[in-house]
């Protein structure tokens, strides 16, 4: 059951890491035997390079996002999207712009090589942003290179739209004729 457990937990090298600092690289290998440790091995230059990147990375749950975003009539933070334009229009927070992170193409999803410069283009490093996707795991990468690229005060908001949208914020939907 552990084994199954974690072998889940690898499609993430973020994991990864929280699983060894949490649990110790010697149960980890413990309890899943050899398996384990030559994953393991195949994943550590990932898995650090990582961890190194990620260390920065702040996540904030939605309570937190909110208290910020919509703090009396002067927002402390802009909220950044980046779901794909199509996930954008059919709901998103309020005062929020879209820069989408990955991008829907032919061959499926890719990272979108100008994310940096776009939201060059309308934030200053300075800026003070909570950046948002579905769950939080886009955003989480989101955040990581905005922070890579020296924006100085950028949030991951974990949970994403869900957990926004499960706790009762508004949301702006867009608009539907009635036949």
């Amino acid at each position: 059951m552990i084994c199954r457990l974690v072998l889940m937990i690898i499609n993430s090298t973020l994991e990864i890491k929280k699983l060894i600092t949490s649990m110790g690289a010697f149960k980890v290998v413990f309890h899943c035997g050899i398996g384990f440790l030559v994953a393991l091995l195949l994943f550590s230059s990932s898995a650090a390079a990582a961890a190194d990147d990620n260390d920065q990375v702040v996540t904030i749950d939605v309570h937190a996002a909110a208290k910020l975003l919509l703090h009396h009539h002067h927002p402390l933070h802009l909220y950044l999207d980046v779901r794909t334009q199509e996930e954008f229009k059919n709901g998103q927070l309020e005062n929020s712009f879209n820069i989408p992170y990955m991008l829907n193409t032919s061959q499926g999803m890719v990272k979108n090589p100008i994310f940096v410069d776009q939201v060059l283009s309308l934030c200053a490093k300075e800026d003070h942003l909570i950046v948002g996707c579905k769950s939080g795991v886009r955003s989480f990468y989101a955040t990581t290179d905005l922070l890579n690229s020296g924006f100085k005060h950028v949030y991951n908001m974990g949970g994403g739209y869900i957990a926004w949208t499960q706790n009762g914020y508004d949301v702006k939907k867009p608009h539907t004729d009635e036949l």
